[in-house]
């Protein structure tokens, strides 16, 4: 297949891309804006590939979009091309309802045109897979309910909105036109290559330099963790076996708060590198409390055995082994990640709502 992955230059986007360039036969074609968490370094060791190819365009960009298509005559899309980041979305909603609303209906509307003109067989064969969040679902709060793929929608921040839109967009594409769509909604991912403002690799980084790890309200808030490489292979999975029209949540099984990821690595930095900085005699002692996000969700939790069941795929790595992996990685790439810092993000507090 040649498969055009959208912000294939982000996290997950890098991840997806690095996965199927190394273990699969496939072609991919990836489209990337290069907003400042896009970064072309992560791609380094595919980028090489004669089966992968780079093309620096906005998803909002039409013109260009559908010249993408015509020049790649791809298979498939996988749509991972979003802004991300809730602090940065209370700040600025602007380019989240940019990006991820007016984005995702334009990458439609240039699909369905391209895919209108396909041969019957090639038609059949189609697949435009979105890539979103359990953050559509709203807040588990007070219950021990799982989200399932039937979860009603309550998004609460700016971003969830967003994602929840997009969304709604893509299945009303299937709907209404016939498009052969497929949704999959994630967990909070971790791993390499992370952008340095999310949770587990700016505690990683301050921890390291001796500066406040700063925890959000008391750190009761539970995420469940899925690393960034299992989430790479059940996209892949879900673009090769899923059935069309079908949502998949995809989640690692990894429910923990806040606190308790940000005390693991601290201890894990006790092992791996206990040659502290100046004045710092436990990592633990850098924790700070800090006024909570408004809006906070308190608990995202995914039941993620449809995925299991129907196309047989588990995540391989439990959060003890993948923390100790990010740790590691980060530890082995300082270079890639002060190239980071010393652009645009320096590790200031965002969607303080000030």
């Amino acid at each position: 297949m040649r498969i055009l992955i959208t912000g294939g230059a982000g996290f997950i986007g890098s991840a997806v891309v690095r996965h199927i360039i190394k273990n699969t036969n496939d072609e991919v074609v990836n489209v990337d804006k290069l907003t400042y968490a896009g970064n072309l370094e992560s791609l380094s060791e595919v980028s090489d590939s004669n089966r992968y190819k780079f093309e620096q365009v906005d998803v909002c960009n039409a013109q260009e979009l559908e010249r993408v298509f015509s020049q790649y005559q791809p298979d498939a899309v996988m749509h991972l091309a979003a802004e991300s980041h809730v602090d940065r979305s209370i700040d600025g909603p602007a380019a989240f309802i940019e990006t991820n609303i007016i984005g995702t209906y334009t990458l439609l509307e240039c699909t369905r045109k391209y895919w209108a003109q396909l041969s019957d067989d090639k038609k059949e064969s189609f697949r435009f897979h979105h890539i979103s969040t359990d953050e559509v679902f709203g807040d588990l709060e007070g219950t021990d309910e799982l989200f399932t793929e039937t979860t009603p929608y309550a998004p609460s921040s700016p971003y969830s909105a967003s994602k929840a839109s997009s969304d709604h967009l893509v299945r009303a594409w299937r709907r209404t036109y016939g498009l052969p769509t497929i949704v999959t909604n994630c967990s909070n991912n971790y791993g390499p290559f992370h952008f340095p403002e999310k949770l587990i690799p700016l505690m990683i980084l301050n921890a390291l330099e001796g500066k406040p790890l700063p925890v959000y309200g008391k750190g009761n808030q539970i995420r469940d963790w899925l690393y960034v490489e299992d989430h790479a292979k059940a996209l892949y999975k879900v673009i090769t076996e899923g059935s069309v029209g079908e949502t998949y949540n995809i989640g690692g099984h990894n429910e923990k708060q806040n606190l308790t990821v940000v005390e693991s690595i601290c201890d894990l930095l006790e092992e791996l590198v206990p040659q502290k900085p100046s004045g710092v005699s436990h990592y633990r002692d850098l924790i700070s409390f800090v006024t909570d996000r408004p809006g906070h969700d308190v608990r995202y939790a995914i039941d993620a055995s449809k995925i299991q069941r129907e196309l047989g795929w588990v995540p391989e790595e439990s959060f003890e082994s993948g923390l100790r992996k990010t740790i590691e990685w980060y530890l082995s790439n300082a270079g890639w990640w002060q190239r980071v810092l010393d652009g645009s993000y320096q590790r200031e507090r965002l969607g303080v709502n000030s």
